[in-house]
């Protein structure tokens, strides 16, 4: 029987000692060295044993230093006292790194456009590997479901650390659910991803490092929610824990000795009132404030932590107990600081990129801009990727608008099927995606998934100006006054007010669709915002048109229902029928009852995640949810293209992307922390 020989067996035969110095095993060059259970990385002893060596851990020349500019942190300890004794060992794609430099980024504004920094820097308990398929240890060492996926129980890494250096244990995972997540007056309404079956999820604490979450329903996909999202489940509970007034008698006093009402108070002025994990600092929202404050920011088990935040931008700097390291034992990351600056205009971050201003870009880049990245990349020394994506660019209609004219018209069906046999996709591929996309209707899961009738994807779609008209004669929106614009069937004038934010849409998408309605005489506006006006406007009910990009894999809908429950995402993405979240929200206390369709998809969503994974029934039922969205056009579909990831040639270890997605978390599964710059 042959055996292809690892690098331990070769030591053994060669007579030289097994515990040698780590070898600099990459993804390019394993050296000989076995694959462990996960792709791309490897628990300690599982490394050590594959390679025949003993890890020695080094540090970042500069982290004491690094270290001084943290609020609130003390003196470091010797690095593998930093460390967790069973640290994760990423196992870098091209080359073992060098330390030091500053990755930097652009955004929009604080909130706007970052989440693909943000993901640069991200940990959650599980990620997924790059192939976008198998979910490995990240936070998390380990983890096994029951038989019936009621039980979620969970292994953490032995002397784990916060940011500040203390001990990160299944309390943290506690403190998250029990005491944030699902505190009303921390977060007013629980997230779909911390109840199953719509009751909360409780937690069981066996350990400083195994818990386990206990599910009233199946929800396989609770591990997916895990592996993609921003919202992370642990918090510190060291820190806020002793003001939060569930849990420490005299916490509103002590938050009282920094001017605040309430120990609430002080937990939402570090946690923000969100799982969003982009809220402004105190550093931000009060500089005077922050200064006399324990930490400038909650400690954070992510790679950088932020030094400073301000209107112009963010500095972080590295994490000095980051739990990863690579495979000769330098704790990573390799890179120092990162440096993020706001930009909001568009073509200003273009023209930053095209001279080579920034390392690394994703977010609220579009196609349009493709050609002249990709004219300048080799003189500015910088590579353009063009991935597919999963989302797409889609439009909604106001379904609840405060307009009582335009909410009926809105609200009826031949009216949106008019609008999606307006716009002509094919052109529109052409012009804004330079024929490299593909025309499509939106249906609620993307990829489209065996289960579904793909014949779904194109209804509605031909482009057929005449039929739309008709369909727009026929609910009576007809130009009364002569100018060549249809009124609304009232009589009253109609104005679509397209507001838009490049974050979320290609100004080129918005601006053809728009013209095509005009051209079936709906009258129509275009102008842009930014994306805190534009979700300020979506909050408040008063948008006409939602324009965002869309799209969610079957995996993430398992764990997440916001796709099929009124308003159809979250505050960051593409909502719309605000009303029929309120009433959702307030269980029929307020806002505007759903139609049948609507609640019936709410139905469907929960028994979705709750059916066994691959089954007929799951099947069965996902079908039916991707036919009710498609039939009722509560999101009208446009072209389904790539889109562009941007870095300079300086920046190592960045691999081929599989997709540019906010769907996987952008970066996430791209390991960022294992990315270094050499100039």
């Amino acid at each position: 029987m042959k055996k292809i020989l690892g690098l331990s067996a070769v030591l053994l035969l060669s007579g030289a000692a097994v515990h040698a110095a780590c070898p600099a095993v990459t993804v390019a060059d394993p050296m000989g060295v076995a694959a462990g259970e996960f792709p791309q990385q490897y628990e300690l002893a599982e490394f050590q044993s594959a390679a025949g060596c003993e890890m020695s851990f080094s540090e970042n020349p500069e982290m004491a230093a690094l270290n001084g500019a943290i609020q609130g942190n003390g003196d470091l300890p010797a690095v593998a006292d930093r460390l967790p004794s069973e640290p994760l060992v990423v196992v870098p794609y091209d080359m073992v790194g060098v330390y030091g430099g500053t990755l930097r980024a652009l955004s929009n504004a604080t909130e706007a456009g970052t989440s693909d920094f943000l993901s640069t820097r991200h940990v959650n308990l599980v990620r997924y590997s790059d192939d976008l398929q198998t979910i490995v240890p990240n936070i998390a060492k380990s983890w096994s479901w029951n038989d019936d996926f009621t039980e979620l129980t969970m292994n953490l890494r032995e002397g784990h650390k916060w940011s500040d250096g203390a001990p990160f244990t299944s309390e943290d995972i506690r403190f998250w659910l029990e005491n944030l997540a699902l505190d009303p007056k921390v977060i007013e309404k629980p997230k779909d991803y911390v109840l199953a079956g719509g009751e909360p999820i409780k937690i069981e604490v066996m350990d400083a490092t195994t818990f386990k979450f206990v599910l009233a329903a199946p929800k396989p996909g609770l591990l997916v929610h895990f592996a993609v999202s921003y919202a992370q489940p642990f918090q510190p509970a060291h820190f806020l824990g002793q003001y939060h007034p569930a849990l420490s008698a005299d916490g509103d006093a002590k938050a009282a000795e920094f001017g605040f009402e309430s120990g609430y108070d002080l937990v939402n002025y570090y946690y923000g009132n969100s799982d969003w994990t982009d809220t402004p600092s105190p550093m931000l929202r009060d500089p005077e404030l922050a200064a006399k404050l324990p930490y400038g920011t909650q400690p954070t088990l992510e790679s950088h932590i932020y030094i400073t935040d301000t209107t112009e931008g963010r500095k972080l700097v590295a994490n000095p107990y980051f739990h990863q390291v690579d495979t000769t034992g330098q704790q990573l990351p390799y890179i120092s600081r990162q440096d993020e600056l706001y930009a909001n205009d568009n073509e200003v971050r273009i023209l930053k990129l095209v001279n080579a201003e920034a390392d690394y870009k994703s977010q609220s880049l579009t196609l349009g801009a493709a050609p002249l990245l990709l004219e300048n990349q080799e003189k500015g020394q910088f590579t353009v990727q063009l991935k597919p994506t999963i989302a797409m660019p889609v439009f909604s209609f106001n379904l609840t608008s405060e307009d009582a004219g335009k909410r009926d018209v809105f609200g009826n069906l031949d009216f949106r099927k008019a609008m999606s046999h307006a716009i002509d996709r094919n052109e529109l591929n052409e012009v804004a995606f330079f024929g490299q996309g593909e025309p499509k209707q939106y249906i609620g899961f993307s990829p489209t998934p065996d289960f579904v009738d793909p014949s779904l994807t194109s209804l509605y779609t031909e482009y057929n100006p005449d039929a739309a008209k008709a369909l727009l004669d026929g609910i009576g929106m007809v130009d009364t006054d002569g100018d060549g614009f249809r009124e609304l069937p009232n009589g009253e004038k109609i104005v679509l007010n397209m507001q838009f934010a490049t974050q979320g849409i290609g100004s080129e998408v918005v601006e053809f669709v728009g013209q095509n309605w005009a051209d079936v005489g709906v009258q129509t506006t275009v102008k842009e915002v930014t994306p805190d006006e534009y979700r300020s406007a979506q909050s408040s009910n008063a948008l006409d048109v939602g324009m965002w990009e869309k799209g969610q894999p079957v995996a993430i809908v398992l764990g997440n229902n916001e796709l099929f429950v009124p308003p159809y995402e979250n505050y960051f993405g593409h909502r719309t029928a605000m009303l029929w979240a309120e009433w959702v929200d307030t269980e029929g206390a307020s806002g505007v009852e759903p139609p049948a369709f609507a609640k019936k998809m709410m139905d469907d969503v929960a028994a979705f995640q709750t059916a066994t994974p691959g089954s007929a029934e799951q099947g069965e039922i996902g079908a039916g949810m991707a036919k009710s969205m498609a039939e009722n056009l509560l999101f009208i579909g446009t072209v389904q293209a790539p889109n562009v990831i941007y870095h300079r040639n300086a920046l190592k270890n960045v691999t081929q992307f599989k997709t540019q997605s906010y769907e996987y978390y952008r970066t996430y599964p791209y390991r960022a922390t294992q990315w270094a710059l050499v100039e």
